[in-house]
């Protein structure tokens, strides 16, 4: 079966790295390494026969301090290919027979995540038909048709219709009626009814306590993914039933709407086909795999660590995994794993999973000319959020050159003086340069206000003199 692959999937490798490049900063060699993985499940498609089921994907170990940008290169990746992408932390698994998550919940997650990648596509082409049918019955509870009035009656006229022009006294109960519920067409159409209340019909199924329930230790699953099964077992005895509410239109129309959308969805297939893409273009990324590398002892805190890895490994090989859609397998999915690796080193990891991530790239610690490039050249740049977030409260933020240099200065400098945590420290040092900005604007009404170097040297003065304060504030 051959999938339909989107446009953002055709990319080519180095198509893949200008787009990344609008947000990421930097990291040449693992973007180009991530785009040639992502491009190679593109040329795997174009196979036929039994090859096409023979090609794996090359796993990839990003190694690197935090903050450098490996979760927002994965993240931004399965954005651009349009895939179901789910990220985990290493350290939240133990292994199974311990109390904790065990790793078939990641497939399981990366199956949840499909299905709402595919049902949000899929609703989005029925969404023009999904609206006029929630108009329609929201019309009905603000204007209840007369008995025996069709659906074809109460349809809205068509532009190219001519008015009805006779007056009222002239007009049958059904004309009157239909020419008052276009009025109340135009209103809703403008806005003017949002808050009026209207009966609307629900469904609510039963509620859980998860308290009422015990899992059973070693039972191979969580706390989440056990009520999740027991809300399923209970919906199937216990049918949701409907019931009349009373809201604002406004409220209404999201109720509607999401049930409209049920209704035209075929969620069986959505469910099939959401299996297909988790199988096919699925991304897993492992953090903090570092904190689970090294042999572990016999006791202590580290007894499962090498017992994670272990559990891991099918996933990774490739492995059937149950799932509430159905059985999932793991062979085509690209795990992308990550971590500092200050202590340990990918080579601590046992040699089974070490042999399941043949590729590796170092990401490089960020500069000074970095943090200058990722306040200025991405689209989502911390100085054109501010100066979007402030411009709502008529407040005009200009960074000049030397004020970019300084502040870019002032985070690297922080990150000398205590933990590097990278690009993050930007974020710390910008609301502390803006703070009383953020604080008075809605208050001192219009204002501009110029961030240059000396602007900021003023506001980090006291900070950055200080070694033990620079640990603590920034």
């Amino acid at each position: 079966m051959i999938m339909k692959v989107s446009a953002m999937t055709e990319l080519t490798p180095r198509q893949t790295v200008a787009e990344l490049d609008r947000y990421i900063v930097g990291q040449t060699r693992a973007k180009r390494m991530v785009a040639v993985a992502l491009r190679n499940r593109v040329r795997r498609r174009r196979l036929t026969g039994q090859l096409r089921d023979e090609v794996s994907p090359k796993n990839i170990i990003l190694i690197g301090p935090t903050g450098v940008g490996k979760t927002e290169i994965a993240r931004r990746l399965a954005k651009l290919a349009g895939a179901p992408f789910v990220k985990v932390e290493a350290t939240k698994f133990t292994e199974v027979g311990y109390v904790g998550r065990d790793v078939d919940s990641i497939i399981r997650e990366l199956a949840d995540q499909a299905v709402s990648l595919v049902r949000a596509e899929r609703s989005a082409e029925v969404m023009e038909r999904a609206k006029e049918i929630t108009e329609e019955r929201i019309l009905d509870a603000l204007l209840p048709p007369p008995p025996g009035v069709s659906r074809s009656v109460r349809r809205a006229p068509h532009p190219g219709d001519p008015p009805d022009t006779r007056p009222d006294a002239e007009l049958s109960p059904e004309d009157r009626w239909r020419r008052t519920r276009e009025k109340l067409r135009a209103q809703l159409e403008a806005g003017q009814l949002e808050d009026r209340e209207i009966e609307v019909q629900v469904r609510r199924g039963p509620e859980i306590s998860g308290g009422m329930f015990a899992v059973p230790i070693g039972s191979g699953k969580g706390m989440d993914e056990m009520g999740g099964d027991l809300k399923s077992m209970l919906e199937s005895l216990f049918p949701q039933q409907p019931r009349d509410s009373r809201m604002s239109v406004a409220d209404a129309r999201k109720v509607l709407l999401d049930a409209v959308l049920s209704e035209l969805l075929d969620m069986d297939k959505i469910q099939r086909e959401a299996l297909e893409r988790a199988q096919q273009d699925g991304i897993v990324f492992i953090d903090e795999i570092d904190k689970i590398a090294g042999r572990s002892t016999s006791h202590g805190p580290d007894v499962s660590r090498e017992g994670v890895q272990r559990d891991l490994l099918p996933l990774v090989e490739g492995s059937v995994v149950s799932t509430k859609y159905g059985p999932l397998r793991t062979d085509h999915i690209l795990f992308i794993a990550a971590g500092a690796f200050h202590i340990s080193k990918p080579s601590d990891l046992i040699p089974e999973l070490q042999g399941r991530f043949p590729l590796r790239a170092e990401l490089e610690p960020l500069t000074v000319e970095d943090f200058v490039r990722i306040l200025t050249e991405p689209d989502n740049a911390l100085t054109k959020q501010y100066a979007a977030l402030l411009a709502t409260e008529e407040v005009e933020v200009e960074f000049t050159p030397d004020g970019i240099e300084e502040l870019a200065r002032s985070a690297f400098q922080a990150n000398e003086q205590g933990e590097n945590i990278g690009a993050r420290r930007l974020h710390t040092v910008m609301e502390k340069v803006l703070e009383d900005v953020l604080f008075e604007a809605g208050d001192a009404g219009p204002m501009r206000i110029i961030v240059n170097a000396g602007f900021v040297r003023q506001k980090l003065a006291d900070v950055l003199k200080s070694e033990d304060l620079t640990k603590f504030i920034l």
